[in-house]
């Protein structure tokens, strides 16, 4: 006796098979996407080495941890703080130091007063900031640098603070080094606080000066659900 199927044809093998039912299989959602040369990249995106500054840049924010990583940017984007800071550095002296002045009144000084003068130990202004019963008067420098405030300059604003308050503020657009920020807490000195660039960038953010914010909507869509069906 010949087994089952023995002598089927090959057009009825076909028709058989395709009659069975088959299981459901997701369909596969992986793209292959190509490497992109970003030389071809029109010039108002930067140049390759530009790119990957700011690629590195992005790299050293996410490694700082999930509190102070910086959002997810395109590798074609500069960051914000990056263009924020390009803009304060292209402001004149003294229209930084207006700018400053603003930030302090929106911070809660109750007075803040531009000085300026030459000869004056490198004090920019004073202003009065007052907290529930007590006032305080502050010095304040604004330093439109595009490197790091070391420690002299830290110590040149102390000797200038001498015998006028013991609060003293240092606003720069860069950094500060290591010792620049030890010499502020020394001990047996007046304390001098510091705002570096990514600080004033955060206050500017938060004070709605220069910067504003806008929420884009993020769709999803949540493909095992339709499994269900």
């Amino acid at each position: 006796m010949e087994k089952d199927g023995a002598g089927e044809s090959s057009s009825d093998q076909l028709r058989r098979e395709t009659s069975e039912p088959q299981p459901w299989r997701t369909p596969s959602t992986h793209l292959s996407i190509p490497d992109i040369d970003i030389s071809i990249v029109p010039d108002n995106v930067g140049t390759a080495e530009q790119q990957r500054e700011t690629g590195e840049k992005l790299n050293a924010r996410e490694r700082a941890g999930p509190d102070k990583a910086a959002p997810a940017y395109s590798v074609f984007e500069t960051p914000w703080q990056d263009q924020l800071l390009d803009c304060l550095l292209k402001m004149k002296p003294a229209a930084f130091e207006r700018l400053c002045q603003r930030v302090l009144k929106d911070s809660g000084f109750i007075k803040v007063e531009i000085t300026g003068r030459s000869g004056d130990g490198g004090i920019d202004g004073i202003g009065v900031l007052r907290l529930n019963l007590l006032s305080f008067h502050v010095l304040f420098q604004c330093k439109r640098w595009k490197g790091s405030v070391g420690a002299s300059a830290i110590r040149d604003f102390r000797g200038a603070m001498v015998g006028r308050t013991d609060k003293g503020l240092v606003m720069t657009t860069g950094t500060f080094t290591t010792d620049a920020r030890k010499e502020a807490t020394r001990d047996g000195a007046p304390a001098i606080d510091l705002v570096d660039g990514e600080t004033l960038c955060e206050l500017l953010k938060s004070l709605k000066i220069g910067v504003a914010t806008r929420m884009v909507e993020h769709v999803l869509v949540e493909q095992d659900a339709f499994l269900e069906f």
